[in-house]
């Protein structure tokens, strides 16, 4: 069984950083895609990035880009946020597909608990 596990949100101010990582482990291979996504207060999830099974494509979100970068090292996928802002504020969540990455949350069928990610002004 495949189980997904983020950590590192947290509260911080506008304009600073947080890195988010997402474990996942009940699979030896490392066939995955990987992807984030968020759901702000009153709003639907969202697709923040997604990285393929040997990171060799990546998206992102155009609210995201140049601020955000995802990466991977097997099967372990990092999402580092710089310059952070109040509209960044969610509870972020891991997800994971075999092989092919994509944008769309229905696709993926694996998802970690989520962690909340809160950017004060």
């Amino acid at each position: 069984q495949v189980q997904l596990v983020e950590s590192g949100g947290g509260l911080v101010q506008a304009g600073d950083s947080l890195r988010l990582s997402c474990a996942l482990s009940g699979r030896t291979s490392n066939t995955f895609a990987m992807a984030w996504f968020r759901q702000g207060p009153g709003k639907e999830r969202e697709f923040v990035s997604s990285i393929s099974w040997n990171g060799g494509k990546i998206h992102y979100s155009d609210s995201v880009k140049g601020r955000f970068t995802t990466s991977r090292e097997l099967n372990t996928q990092f999402l580092q946020m710089n310059s952070l802002k109040p509209e960044d504020t969610a509870v972020y969540y891991c997800a994971a597909r075999y092989f092919r990455d994509s944008s769309l949350a229905s696709d993926y069928d694996f998802w970690g608990q989520g962690t909340q990610v809160t950017v004060s002004s």
